[in-house]
């Protein structure tokens, strides 16, 4: 017979699993249609048609056989349309079910073996209302009437506008993108410029249409492919990195050309900044691009979009709202810092992603200690605190494809601020920093990789602090009671076993305590006149009674 405590918990579960379709799943898991296959390339080709807001051609998909299975499942969300699927001269057959498409391939799969199917599409991609925060294509026209569309899709996902294995687990090896657009427009997408293909008119006397073909060598998840089509013109320069020498190009309309030779000037010291921390910049074959687009900006890999009207902070305005946040373009380091943490290291399940948003906006702190030093960034981090909501875990729910809070940007920056304070060796945190990025290159995680990695190169045990931050709402809480000299003090409000040390301010001195939920008391041998937190500490502190 079950516990009343047992039955809860089923209940419970069962709820949670109520709240997610067949869709979800079919979006967010590993099916069985996907485990089987290793994506290995693609060839995305595609024609753009902006007068009619409608996109055409194929995406060819290689893979390798891990285990024999006879169907493939392929994405993509209406109202685009897969028309056929070819595989060997053959059309297969296609299952559809909501946005998944189940391909039935006529050859045994072999394990080892190489595949190859091509699949044609077309339709009239979803508009995002509101990019990059929901989905879809971005249609608008430049001051001179120019045509100017960008993509934007994580989480909504890259099936949005192209069919692909929609899940971040599994990340295509290399990636050709072919975009044809109207002459007079360029498309500009990740990875290295190839060649562009002039098509005339038939009597050969007027270019009607290009095709831009753009190569990308490292892996990349879906949702950082992206294609940006506008009246662009480019200037370069080259950064002397840790790798030696990196390509930096950058596409903006012509009227902010001089606008953005000034702002750009950021991306030297940025770099400079970044790779100190992080290790060298993770695509050096690829090149790194800024590429002016008509919203607010994303991290697509090697091909970093900008729209934050060439000023400082975020559209102008310090989100920290204490001056520092004025002192960069809030776009270019933020969305630079998913170089590292989103498109290098990329979460497995979307559930996971302040593996990405967390370091991400820590990255912001980060690029001031390197530039300002110590208190400026802490004062920084410690000043974004306001926008931490706790309303509901930062890790959210597996396998159905959902994020969990918005918190995993500021107060997942202030976990690792305190998890910094907590090794107390800044060489130590940094060789941590650089040390995930050498460890997990151009790979997909889960978050246990992440929190055990930095457990075991730090030597010290972080289970409950992320547990406590990543997992649960409350902030922590150190109740104290001071009579004369002697302290007592213990931690509430938190998760059970949690026993994080931190350091106080007794007296003008500095004194680290280890609190644990049970309590401890100390005598300090004086009385104890001023006592407080160190404000590095992302807690809270109350006094309690005798």
């Amino acid at each position: 017979m079950r516990s009343l405590s047992a039955c809860l918990l089923l209940l419970l579960s069962f709820s949670v699993e109520a709240q997610y379709t067949r869709a979800d799943s079919l979006r967010g898991s590993v099916t069985p249609e996907r485990a089987w296959w290793d994506l290995t390339y693609y060839h995305l080709n595609i024609e753009v048609d902006p007068e009619r807001k409608f996109i055409s051609g194929s995406n060819t998909v290689q893979y390798k056989v891990l285990e024999p299975y006879q169907t493939l499942q392929i994405d993509l969300q209406p109202p685009m349309k897969i028309t056929s699927v070819h595989q060997l001269g053959k059309e297969l057959e296609v299952v559809k079910d909501g946005n998944a498409h189940f391909i039935k391939l006529i050859h045994p799969q072999q394990k080892g073996a190489i595949g190859e199917i091509e699949i044609k599409y077309e339709g009239h991609p979803r508009e995002s209302p509101n990019p990059p925060w929901s989905g879809g294509l971005t249609w608008q026209k430049d001051s001179n009437g120019k045509h100017f569309i960008a993509t934007s899709c994580q989480g909504d996902g890259a099936s949005l506008w192209w069919p692909n294995k929609d899940h971040m687990y599994d990340e295509v090896d290399s990636m050709l993108i072919s975009v044809t657009v109207p002459d007079g427009l360029m498309n500009v997408s990740n990875g290295r410029l190839r060649k562009v293909d002039r098509d005339v008119s038939a009597n050969e006397s007027t270019v009607v249409k290009n095709t831009w073909h753009w190569f990308v060598s490292n892996p990349i998840n879906n949702y950082g492919v992206n294609i940006n089509i506008g009246d662009y013109v480019d200037f370069r320069e080259i950064y002397k990195g840790e790798k030696g020498d990196l390509s930096c190009v950058y596409y903006v309309l012509r009227e902010n050309l001089d606008k953005a030779k000034e702002q750009f000037k950021q991306v030297g010291p940025m770099m400079e900044a970044f790779e100190h921390w992080f290790g060298p910049y993770p695509f050096y074959e690829d090149s790194y691009k800024l590429v002016e687009v008509p919203y607010l900006g994303m991290e697509h890999q090697s091909s970093v979009t900008y729209g934050n009207g060439y000023q400082n902070g975020y559209r102008g305005t310090d989100l920290s709202g204490t001056g520092w946040g004025l002192k960069f373009d809030f776009i270019i380091i933020h969305e630079t810092g998913h170089e590292w943490f989103a498109n290098n290291i990329t979460n497995k399940d979307i559930a996971d992603m302040w593996v990405h948003e967390s370091f991400t906006a820590y990255s912001e702190n980060l690029y001031l200690d390197y530039l300002y030093g110590k208190e400026a960034a802490s004062d920084y981090v410690i000043g974004t605190r306001k926008r931490i909501r706790n309303d509901k875990h930062i890790i959210g729910p597996y396998k159905v494809n959902v994020s969990g809070s918005g918190d995993m940007y500021y107060k997942g920056a202030n976990m690792l601020h305190t998890i910094r304070q907590i090794i107390d060796n800044d060489e130590l945190w940094r060789s941590i920093l650089r040390g995930l990025n050498e460890t997990f290159y151009h790979q997909t995680v889960h978050t246990s990789q992440i929190e055990n990695y930095i457990s075991d190169k730090s030597g010290i045990d972080f289970s409950k602090v992320f547990d406590q931050y990543l997992r649960d709402i409350r902030i922590p809480r150190l109740e104290y009671t001071i009579d004369n000299s002697k302290l007592s003090f213990r931690w509430t409000r938190v998760v059970s076993g949690f026993d994080m040390p931190v350091v106080t301010e007794i007296n003008g001195k500095k004194v680290k305590l280890k609190p644990t939920t049970e309590l401890q008391t100390q005598d300090l041998g004086e009385a104890i006149r001023t006592f407080s937190v160190d404000r590095n500490f992302y807690v809270e502190s109350r006094e309690t009674g005798k």
